[in-house]
């Protein structure tokens, strides 16, 4: 597929990205919002509290961070009414049912919008402690799952994963 072809089918869509604070999320944000400034929204779920504490994660661990720097530039002083425009913190969590939002009335806004939903909260942790493993590499992708089933206007679900894998030449 012809990067044209991707940067018109993203043109106009609403996406759901989970373990926005991750390196490929991260990535994928900047890069749609840089090459498709006419994506209609990008939600980003971040584990938070609170809406409050959401928008700061945002703002502290994606936006502000030196990869936006570019697209920064590019906008100058337009920068923040784009972002506020076209990205929405949301405080949820994969590992809790319905993605853990608690608005119920926003949700179901969510569910009538989402077009697009990129997966990629997980731990990647290769020591991590096994409940806590459980909860965001299996359950998480049930619960997102889960919700995509919910979405009026899903066309796209893309799961991303990690993987190690342990490979033996015999000689």
């Amino acid at each position: 597929m012809e990067s044209k072809t991707i940067q018109g089918y993203l043109q106009k869509k609403t996406i759901l990205v989970t373990g926005a604070t991750g390196f490929l999320a991260m990535v994928f944000l900047e890069k749609i919002l840089r090459v498709q400034p006419d994506v209609k929204k990008v939600y980003l779920l971040l584990r938070a509290p609170d809406i409050n504490s959401a928008r700061d994660r945002m703002h502290n661990e994606i936006i502000g961070k030196e990869l936006f720097k570019v697209l920064r530039e590019q906008l100058g002083a337009y920068f923040d009414s784009f972002i506020s425009e076209k990205v929405v913190a949301i405080p949820g969590d994969v590992s809790s049912e319905n993605l853990g939002m608690k608005d119920s009335k926003f949700r179901e806004e969510m569910l009538n919008e989402i077009q697009i939903i990129l997966n990629s909260a997980a731990t990647t942790k290769f020591d991590e402690r096994y409940d806590i493993a459980l909860d965001v590499n299996t359950f998480g992708v049930l619960h997102v799952l889960s919700f995509a089933k919910k979405c009026l206007k899903l066309e796209m679900l893309l799961h991303v994963s990690t993987g190690q894998f342990s490979v033996f030449v015999c000689p």
